[in-house]
């Protein structure tokens, strides 16, 4: 086995379910520390943070992950122990094999070798890891960046290691997400027998129309960069489980994947102005998760990428920014340049998760080549 392979399955064997680290940042210091990095922990309430750097002069590359994981699902459903990190037919099985411990092992390999073949090497290296991207995302990358802020470090490339391949890896890299905003929608009737509507108000009547009118809307149809604005219901729930009661209230909860012609407050009037017209007695309950960002093809951080995976892999990337959102919108706003890539995202938290085993020293050699293309001054 390759020391990828090696330090993955050390990591992966660590029962890490978000929120709890479970002393893998301590093994990453262990790590970086000899390679002349100064490791900073960062913890936030119940969440463990690290800050690593190893210079102090621009540009500053960072790799950025996280080491918690989601919980494992039913155990008996699993091929291998899913904290077993066995490798089966060339395929390594474990939570958090493909989202995302194996790239933070890459890197660490990678960023290794990169600094053993070139010590002098110009600007700074950084890891920014968290236990807190799986969970709620209030104490961990946010809070991060805000300390680095705070202090005026700014961070010129950021490299998220989340997984970004779609069918063979490097096919697609992340440059940027959608917005991500959250609503519930309550709105309120009267409660009464069923056998005397005229004494009640039902409230799921009044809703449909205006639900059938709001998922109707077109309010956008995207540009260069994301798809169409997306609103999706998730969530309605209403009644008090009895068949003869009206019930006094229902509640909606929708989300919208916005593009960037969007705000979150053009947006909340768009509902609002939709709503209207239906004279319902309503609240509204907003939760933003995040705002939309793009890093632009033409940027360093990009071309670098697509020309490591071109040398190693032998063809370029995608550009995307579809899917979820990622603790890269906490960084984008500094004015980094932020992507997103890593290995093949078709197995991430499913029961059986795992990342093919030369992907990964495929992986760690296309981090070593993008260090070399934004790091190593050209003849």
């Amino acid at each position: 086995m390759s020391a990828t392979i090696d330090l993955a399955q050390t990591l992966l064997r660590i029962d890490s379910v978000t929120p709890d680290d479970k002393g893998c940042q301590n093994l990453i210091t262990d790590f970086l520390k000899p390679l002349g990095f100064n490791c900073e922990p960062m913890p936030f309430g119940d969440v463990s943070n690290l800050w690593a750097r190893k210079g102090e002069s621009g540009p500053l590359l960072v790799f950025a992950g996280h080491t918690d994981v989601v919980p494992t699902g039913p155990l008996d459903k699993w091929k291998h122990p899913p904290f077993s990190a066995e490798i089966d037919q060339g395929m390594l099985y474990a939570r958090g094999a493909a989202d995302m411990k194996s790239s933070i092992a890459c890197f660490m390999i990678a960023t290794e070798r990169f600094i053993n073949d070139h010590p002098h090497h110009k600007g700074s290296i950084g890891f920014l890891i968290t236990s807190d991207e799986e969970g709620p995302a209030i104490d961990g990358t946010i809070k991060v960046i805000k300390t680095l802020e705070d202090r005026n470090e700014k961070i010129d490339y950021c490299l998220v290691g989340e997984p970004s391949s779609d069918i063979k890896l490097g096919d697609s890299i992340k440059n940027g997400r959608r917005g991500s905003l959250n609503a519930k929608l309550t709105i309120k009737g009267i409660q009464g027998h069923i056998a005397y509507p005229q004494l009640a108000d039902n409230p799921i009547h009044k809703a449909l129309p205006a639900l059938a009118a709001l998922t109707g809307i077109e309010w956008d149809q995207g540009n260069d960069y994301f798809p169409p604005t997306s609103l999706q219901i998730s969530n309605v729930q209403s009644g008090t489980g009895a068949t003869n009661v009206i019930p006094g209230e229902i509640e909606v909860m929708f989300n919208f994947r916005f593009s960037t012609e969007h705000t979150p407050e053009s947006l909340k009037q768009g509902v609002v102005d939709c709503l209207a017209p239906f004279n319902l007695d309503y609240q509204l309950d907003w939760n933003l998760s995040g705002l939309p960002f793009v890093t632009p093809a033409e940027g360093q951080l990009i071309q670098a990428t697509s020309d490591a995976i071109q040398k190693i892999m032998n063809y370029r990337p995608d550009l995307s920014t579809g899917g979820g959102t990622s603790d890269g919108r906490f960084i984008a706003p500094t004015g980094a340049q932020v992507i997103e890539f890593g290995p093949l995202n078709d197995t991430i938290h499913k029961v059986n998760e795992c990342v093919s085993v030369k992907d990964l020293d495929l992986l760690t050699d296309i981090y070593y080549q993008i260090m070399i293309n934004l790091l190593i001054p050209k003849a």
